[in-house]
């Protein structure tokens, strides 16, 4: 397929997925995947150093701790595959301790192009690993992968950061049993979950004081504008995160400072803003241990083992297919 097709493709379902976001009827919003073009996900690699944002360093703390532990966990010839893989760092451990068995393949799976560059460039020195990356969402690149393997040879996905907070439920659990689909017995998923932890802790997280998260979701407006023609006066909107207790999550909003309209002329669309209005932008759920265990047990997997980091409370779940 052609480089253009595959560019006016993605420009047409981010056109669509903006519009039936803006649209839908009393909260409007909008998907998170597209918080990470280029500049996005440079401004996340920021976030995660910030000192009020603990989630990459303990989902770091845990792998690198315990990488063997978990691919001992996984017998014979495995293939590596990552949802989502950023830049790639914290799966140096784990690419490691499975390369010192035998060479390895490791498919991360991003659809932010940069991403992935930035992901061979900073693992192409581990030996014996051979690196494929898949401009994909999840699924579909979870389904080529699935697709080549060979008789015998074991999945071990990784799903790190607490991304499964990011769907709202029942979602997680419909997501992790598409994952279960593609599998096979003797196959496994690493699964990061950050965990329940105090209101203000959380609230700064993920608003923190240099305004670095501000600018990370204000982003995604300055996006729309340039790839869908749209006139977004970025600072007529402003950054708002806030717990909700009833479903135990963090959501992140954009919310109108004045009544107006925004046209967006490549997804066909004018919308008006009152005073006020949000746009949800992302959802971050805190889970308790009891809720991982039924995330297990209702997406078709059973928790083999867990790996608790209690400085940030984060867990590593290994989940399996038996």
């Amino acid at each position: 397929m052609r480089t253009s097709t595959i560019v006016e493709r993605a420009a047409g379902e981010f056109a669509t997925d903006i519009r039936n976001g803006l649209t839908k009827p009393g909260q409007k919003e909008l998907p998170s995947k597209y918080l990470y073009d280029t500049l996005g996900s440079k401004l996340f690699e920021v976030i995660a150093e910030l000192p009020e944002y603990g989630v990459t360093r303990a989902d770091e703390r845990l792998i690198r701790g315990h990488a063997r532990e978990i691919v001992e966990r996984i017998e014979g010839d495995v293939i590596l595959c990552e949802l989502g893989s950023g830049s790639g760092a914290k799966t140096r451990w784990i690419l490691e301790a499975l390369s010192r068995r035998r060479h390895t393949y490791y498919f991360p799976i991003e659809i932010s192009s940069a991403a992935l560059a930035v992901c061979r460039r900073e693992l192409s020195d581990i030996d014996s690993v051979g690196i494929v990356g898949l401009e994909r969402e999840y699924l579909d690149g979870l389904l080529e992968v699935a697709a080549r393997r060979r008789e015998g040879q074991r999945i071990l996905v990784l799903f790190l950061g607490s991304t499964i907070g990011n769907f709202s439920h029942p979602a997680d659990v419909s997501f992790l049993r598409n994952v279960r689909l593609m599998l096979q017995p003797g196959d496994a998923l690493l699964l990061g979950t950050d965990l329940e932890k105090s209101i203000p802790q959380l609230l700064q997280a993920y608003d923190d004081p240099l305004g670095v998260t501000a600018a990370f979701n204000l982003n995604l407006l300055a996006r729309i504008n340039r790839e869908l023609d749209a006139d977004f006066a970025l600072d007529q909107f402003r950054h708002l995160a806030r717990f909700n207790s009833d479903t135990g999550s963090v959501e992140m909003h954009l919310q109108s400072k004045v009544p107006q309209r925004v046209n967006i002329h490549a997804a066909d669309l004018s919308v008006a803003f009152e005073c006020g209005e949000t746009i949800w932008t992302e959802n971050s759920h805190k889970y308790s241990h009891e809720e991982i265990a039924r995330l297990a047990e209702l997406g078709g997997f059973q928790c083999e083992a867990q790996w608790i980091d209690h400085k940030w409370p984060f867990a590593e779940s290994l989940f399996v297919v038996v």
